[in-house]
Order: C-alpha cells, then structure tokens, then sequence
C-alpha cells in the first residue's frame, strides 16, 4: 500500500524529536530487560540501542517498507534482530516462550488492541513483562479530544492505521495480567500530547 511506504518513509526522517522527548522513558525502561525479548512493531528500529547486548531480540513487523530502514539501523548500532511474519493480532510465536514483550507506539494502530493484548499474554512466560510507551486519548470532554476526534480519519490513513484517541490504559488494564503499573504523562507535540509508559506482568 502507497500510505505504508510513506509512512515508513516518514517515520525514518521526522521521528527524531519525539523519540528525543520520550528516550528517557524508554530507556528506564528497556534496558533492565534480560532473556528473550519479542518487540511488536519495532517499525524503523528506534529501540534497538536501548537494549542490553545479551537480550536475544526478534520482532514482529507487518508493515514491508519498514524492513530496509530496521535493517540500516540495526546494522548502524551492531544490534542483531531476527524479524518473523505475522500481525500482533496472530503471532508467529509458541506458548510462554518470551521473557518479555515491547510495544512503543503499536497499540495505537493494530487493528484489534484486546486480541494483541491477548496475544502478548498467550507468549509471555508466567511472570514475564509486557512492556508499553503509547499516546493515547485526552481526557472526555476536552478540546484535546475533539481535535483527536476530529482529525483521526486523516491521521489514521496517514499514519497507517494510527488512532489518536484510543484510551489504551483502559484496555490493558482489562486484559487479563496480574499486575499493571502505568503512568500518565504529556508531550508538547500536536494531536498526541497524552502518552502512557509502564508494565505488566503475566
């Protein structure tokens, strides 16, 4: 699809200063991760430098036009990366088999976010982590959310599928995991200014 190739080719050249804003948050934490590592969406590789070197990483990337830029970057910071077929909805991946499972700024455009939540549970080990950083939807009732309202139709074919005003927390929290800690926080960027970044444990 043409949207995909932009939309690869976009995020490969305007993500720096959002990734600037969030690398904090991300690197607190993706590099206490250990074992095996399974990254949904992992899109043009702006994770790739935050994880241990002894992390044994594949990913799950649906999007084609992705690939040559993840591969660019792995190879950029001598990160290895084994990519599997399949959508985050139906995972190429057995039963308890990952010690963990990232998703930074995926459950905003996967078509189904309660069947990829119930995914990340089916692989995760007994105790293992899901790991999140996601805009998400402003509060009911704010003029934050009618402008996501608003432009989510152009957003979401732009953005391959992203949707701005989905309140994401909501569904993790229902989905099924022992325990969730998730925090709630803002970013001065248009349209997706609410962001959520924590973990949950099987």
């Amino acid at each position: 699809m043409w949207y995909q190739r932009v939309f690869a080719w976009g995020l490969s050249k305007g993500a720096d200063a959002h990734e600037r804003l969030i690398a904090p948050r991300k690197r607190s934490l993706l590099q206490e991760l250990q074992g095996t590592v399974l990254e949904i969406g992992p899109g043009t590789g702006a994770n790739l430098g935050y994880y241990q070197p002894t992390v044994r990483l594949f990913g799950v990337e649906p999007n084609p036009h992705m690939h040559p830029y993840l591969w660019r970057e792995a190879e950029r910071v001598g990160r290895r990366m084994e990519l599997r077929h399949g959508t985050a909805e139906r995972l190429d991946v057995a039963d308890d088999s990952v010690d963990a499972v990232v998703s930074t700024l995926v459950l905003c455009s996967v078509k189904d976010q309660e069947a990829t939540l119930g995914e990340v549970l089916r692989v995760l080990k007994p105790g293992g982590r899901f790991v999140f950083v996601e805009h998400v939807a402003a509060p009911r009732g704010t003029w934050r959310r009618r402008v996501q309202r608003a432009v989510r139709p152009v957003w979401s074919l732009l953005g391959d599928g992203c949707q701005p005003d989905r309140e994401t927390w909501r569904v993790i929290q229902l989905a099924g995991f022992a325990q969730v800690v998730c925090d709630h926080f803002r970013l001065r960027v248009p349209v997706v200014w609410p962001h959520i970044a924590g973990w949950a444990v099987k």
